[in-house]
């Protein structure tokens, strides 16, 4: 079996470890895409991991690792308490319902149980910078169609934009299903970048992360 690496989970999982204080041991990833998030958590944490996501396209390899199941964010076919972590990373923003995702989340995750949720910044200037694999001329037209869709109004993702929720908006979100969250964007960025943490420390002192932050990010308890 090949060991699967992905850098930003991985920053990810050493983000939990530091601020969990323990290893989670059962982890489920809503939205976990070709299923590679999830495997290289299960290896990064030594956790048991399962993934589910609505279209079932699943790496072979991430597969060997962690399980993986088509399912529907929204309708979660888990009993009660099921997991002791949930992760989900840029997926609630593509989800119908996201209250009731959430709320699902939070029905199958224990009491005393964290997670980790992120999605693209909406108050961003900028996006997609840090997106792997992805040609430059690509990013700069994903970024022209977000500016269009802002200048007509549209910069939701109920209208098929790629827009994702500020801040505050994923804040409160949040803050209405589970009993504690935390902001961890200034973290996430020293983690994964931390050759630039000096220019990630000048953005949060300056504030200007509100709209410089690509995505933004939160941590909390059930």
């Amino acid at each position: 079996m090949n060991i699967l690496c992905d850098r930003k989970t991985e920053g990810v999982g050493d983000i939990i470890l530091k601020n969990r204080g323990r290893k989670p041991e059962s982890i489920l990833v809503v939205g976990c895409g070709s299923g590679l998030e999830a495997a290289v958590l299960s290896q990064r944490l030594g956790a048991k991991v399962t993934g589910i996501d609505i279209d079932s396209t699943f790496d072979g390899e991430a597969a060997k690792v962690a399980t993986l199941l088509r399912g529907d964010a929204m309708d979660l076919h888990f009993p009660d308490a099921s997991f002791d972590f949930i992760y989900s990373f840029h997926a609630l923003e593509h989800i119908k319902d996201p209250i009731l995702a959430l709320r699902e989340m939070a029905r199958v995750l224990r009491k005393g149980g964290g997670y980790w949720i992120g999605t693209p910044n909406r108050s961003r200037l900028l996006g997609y910078i840090g997106s792997k694999n992805l040609p430059l001329s690509k990013k700069i037209e994903w970024n022209l169609a977000d500016w269009k869709a802002r200048l007509r109004g549209e910069f939701k993702n109920e209208l098929g934009a790629h827009a994702g929720y500020s801040s505050g908006e994923l804040k409160a979100m949040l803050g209405s299903v589970f009993s504690t969250t935390q902001e961890m964007s200034d973290t996430y960025f020293r983690t994964i970048y931390p050759n630039k943490a000096f220019f990630v420390n000048l953005l949060q002192h300056s504030r200007m992360s509100r709209v410089t932050y690509p995505s933004v990010y939160f941590m909390g308890d059930r």
